[in-house]
């Protein structure tokens, strides 16, 4: 068998051969092909979008902001200003109020825990449901379309339906309290399976894994040095998706969860336990648990966009 180099450098060029010839192909642009020339927007019969579009886009857009502006508006008043009529401007109590959320809760605790949880819940997501998407896509076993198919129909079983017996087994390891609690349980998903089944059913060619193995490769060299690559823009929307559900996810560490070791929806929540409850306090600190989302956004749209187009160019 040859070595990792090896395989690394004979890849590609084995894989382009195979492929070109069980495709019957050359391996090169063919006649009449000009792989300089590029179409250009609207190219083809379709136009640009028009003011109609941007007009659309623009109304979902403020509608999305929307809550957040409200929640930041209201955060910046006192507990008086609601009961004096909706405000229009944004007033000056905000950071009194995040001051009132730091004293009142655990937030830089609840913050680190949520962090945590969605990090490792997000990157344990993506690699189970890779190897498995690679599995369904790519490899041929008995009762694949079967376990496939059941593994999306839990899809429809309501989550609530396994929060009794999930806490009976969280309590019989000990882990009531515990963040592996919250962890274990998210590990894998089935939308993350379905997900990557469906992505690398179309785009990873049978061909270049069969080039690849004939090169010598183990299954798994070929899932690391050609799976894993070609599911990388899949896998950064299904890390995305993962990290904002578990980052905003309530009902179970809610349930699950001390308020001493709580996550961020957790201690937001402990905000209004009292029987007159604050609600410019509690939206400073909603306000204040949306910036790191806001952030992550900012930091990977680059990626994300340009993840979607290779997707998109592939289909």
């Amino acid at each position: 068998m040859s070595s990792i180099p090896m395989i690394r450098q004979t890849a590609g060029e084995g894989a382009a051969k195979t492929a070109a010839k069980r495709l019957d192909r050359p391996a090169g642009p063919g006649p009449g092909r000009n792989p300089g020339r590029v179409r250009a927007p609207g190219a083809g019969g379709g136009r640009p979008p028009g003011a109609l579009t941007y007009g659309a886009l623009g109304a979902v857009l403020l509608a999305s902001l929307f809550p957040l502006y409200w929640s930041f508006l209201v955060g910046s008043h006192d507990s008086t200003a609601l009961s004096r009529g909706i405000p229009l401007l944004p007033g000056g109590n905000f950071l009194s109020n995040a001051a009132k959320v730091f004293d009142s809760v655990p937030f830089w605790k609840a913050m680190g825990n949520s962090l945590l949880v969605s990090t490792v819940t997000a990157a344990s997501v993506v690699a189970f449901s890779t190897l498995a998407g690679f599995a369904f896509a790519k490899l041929r076993f008995r009762g694949s379309k079967g376990l496939l198919v059941f593994v999306i129909a839990t899809m429809a079983v309501p989550t609530q339906l396994g929060v009794v017996p999930l806490f009976i087994v969280m309590a019989k390891l000990g882990w009531t309290g515990s963040l592996w609690a919250v962890i274990i349980p998210g590990a894998v998903t089935a939308f993350g399976v379905f997900w990557m089944t469906q992505y690398l059913r179309d785009a990873l060619p049978d061909e270049l894994i069969e080039a690849v193995r004939m090169d010598g490769a183990s299954m798994i060299q070929a899932f690391w040095y050609v799976g894993f690559p070609a599911a990388r823009p899949a896998a950064a929307m299904l890390a995305l998706f993962t990290f904002v559900a578990t980052w905003t996810n309530f009902f179970w560490p809610f349930i699950v969860l001390d308020p001493s070791n709580p996550t961020l929806p957790v201690a937001l929540q402990l905000l209004q336990a009292a029987h007159f409850v604050d609600y410019s306090v509690v939206l400073a600190g909603a306000v204040l648990a949306t910036i790191p989302l806001l952030l992550l956004f900012i930091a990977a749209g680059r990626q994300l966009v340009s993840g979607i187009m290779q997707g998109a160019v592939k289909g």
